[in-house]
């Protein structure tokens, strides 16, 4: 009588325990790369010309945040500000992005998301691209690096691997995404243009890179490694892995994708489906992996507790070919200026949809600015916990928001960042650029402005007037440009932008430099 009891009893807390944790709801967070705002169709109705019918439908079944901003305009930086709720020019990275033989720019002492969410009942799972830097073990102790040469042996079959690179095939990677929260990951190191072109499942690679290839930049690689291939592999994993779940706790699973990323290669499934080029055929196999994983969610019957995030890392890239887009009609940014790596909108606001058929209503849209570090502070409002002082000093909840409320955050704007590391500084309706040019790759670029002494020394913009980023204000309207550029010093020198006690940046506030170029401040 005594174990039937006691057996009832253990029946009724794991009922507890399941019930209890399904209240927490699954979290999916995809990351296209290089994806404009103006690539999925709903965003962009009238200059859009890439189908996209499966974002289309998340956004009608959830919300779209019309006004959502990445912390950087290239890659490796908005990375850090997802995984951290943290802007990255607080750290020693301060321009440009890593390579695929960089170390890590996350210390595994730093709280991250997938962290925080273990550590509060979460299941958590990386699938995809990382770029955020990983500790390579060596054969000779160096750091790890390909070996000259290799554009010779491309092509030529098959080497030995020391020959090819001083990585330790065998040797366990460190630093990376498992020391950082994740329980689980199956990815690549970085961009499909960046080397080694080895798959990493956990802290291993998956092979050993014995063959010379190139999909830009030339580096080792398996047999059987191939850009064209990497896309459908994921999909296949992240469905296998929604499918096959079987733990009562809820997951969190993080899909950084490679696409539509150079290089451009739609499977042959693909190609020519968009009419518009190999960019748009690539977008639309995009667009069909976020349809696998809906499908996915649906057929396991936990679609309705599930918080579905689609978004990307940065503005669309120029090697889209941006002159045959426009032939067919297509505007990759839609009515903003700009594209990836640079300070004007198109390099930074980006897409943002969310589904979470619990609590969004279908068909929302919310103007509400938010920035991509907010990831954080909303899953520390989904578990009901207080994040440490020193974790997502730059994140906010915006939970309110999915469900429709009123939401008052404690940051007074979000920061911008271009790929050479200017800075701009958004509040409201107004923008404040600290460069004279794009800050990046759009002309007209910062060493074409030097050419100009008599231009204004910066940019100011009202973007409910003015969105594409046309009037310069900078010179009209002296006293906003102070107020915003004392707010973003503020931002800079208290190591966070939201309330919360001082904290340190990782290198000094002089180092942080607000103005690049000749301007004296």
């Amino acid at each position: 009588m005594k174990s039937t009891v006691f057996s009832i009893l253990a029946i009724g807390l794991s009922a507890f325990s399941a019930i209890a944790s399904s209240s927490k709801p699954n979290i999916i967070y995809i990351l296209a790369d290089d994806m404009g705002y103006g690539d999925v169709q709903i965003l962009n109705p009238e200059r859009g010309k890439i189908a996209t019918p499966h974002m289309d439908k998340v956004a009608k079944d959830g919300m779209i945040l019309t006004d959502a901003h990445t912390t950087s305009s290239v890659c490796t930086p908005t990375r850090y500000g997802i995984i951290t709720g943290r802007y990255n020019w607080r750290t020693w990275k301060q321009e440009h992005v890593l390579d695929g033989y960089d170390l890590p720019l996350i210390p595994t002492t730093r709280m991250t998301v997938p962290s925080f969410l273990k550590e509060n009942g979460y299941t958590t799972a990386m699938i995809g691209k990382w770029h955020l830097g990983l500790e390579i073990a060596t054969t000779d102790g160096k750091p790890a690096k390909p070996a000259g040469g290799l554009k010779q042996k491309m092509g030529k079959g098959a080497f030995p691997p020391e020959e090819l690179s001083n990585i330790d095939w065998k040797a366990p990677i460190k630093g990376g995404p498992v020391d950082l929260g994740f329980d689980s990951w199956f990815g690549i190191t970085a961009s499909l243009d960046f080397p080694p072109y080895v798959w990493i499942r956990d802290r291993h690679w998956v092979g050993e890179g014995t063959h010379a290839k190139a999909f830009k930049r030339p580096g080792p690689a398996t047999a059987d490694f191939e850009a064209i291939d990497v896309l459908d592999e994921l999909a296949e994993e992240s469905v296998r892995y929604i499918t096959e779940y079987d733990k009562q706790e809820p997951f969190f699973i993080y899909l950084p994708l490679p696409s539509p990323h150079t290089p451009i290669v739609p499977s042959k499934k693909w190609q020519g489906k968009s009419g518009i080029g190999h960019y748009g055929d690539f977008m639309m196999q995009t667009d069909d992996l976020v349809g696998q994983v809906v499908k996915a969610l649906e057929d396991k019957g936990i679609s309705e507790n599930t918080m579905l995030i689609v978004t990307s890392d940065n503005g669309c890239s120029k090697a889209a070919n941006f002159k045959n887009l426009e032939s067919h009609g297509h505007y990759a940014s839609a009515q903003y200026r700009g594209s990836k790596a640079d300070l004007w909108e198109g390099g930074h606001r980006v897409p943002f949809l969310v589904k979470w058929p619990k609590v969004i209503k279908p068909g929302s849209v919310s103007d509400v600015l938010t920035c991509q570090t907010d990831l954080f502070a909303t899953c520390a409002a989904l578990v009901g916990k207080e994040l440490p002082v020193n974790a997502a000093e730059d994140s906010e909840n915006i939970l309110p928001v999915f469900k429709g409320e009123p939401v008052k955050f404690t940051r007074k704007g979000i920061v911008n960042h271009s790929v050479s590391g200017h800075f701009a500084y958004r509040q409201g309706k107004w923008k404040l650029l600290l460069a004279k040019g794009s800050g990046g790759w759009t002309a007209p670029r910062e060493k074409d402005m030097a050419k100009k002494p008599d231009a204004p020394e910066g940019q100011l913009y009202d973007l409910e007037a003015d969105p594409g980023e046309q009037n310069n204000l900078y010179v009209t309207q002296p006293e906003v440009v102070a107020t915003l550029l004392a707010q973003l010093k503020e931002d800079v020198a208290n190591g966070r932008s939201t309330e919360g006690p001082k904290q340190q940046n990782d290198i000094p506030v002089d180092q942080i430099k607000l103005w690049k170029g000749n301007i004296a401040r």
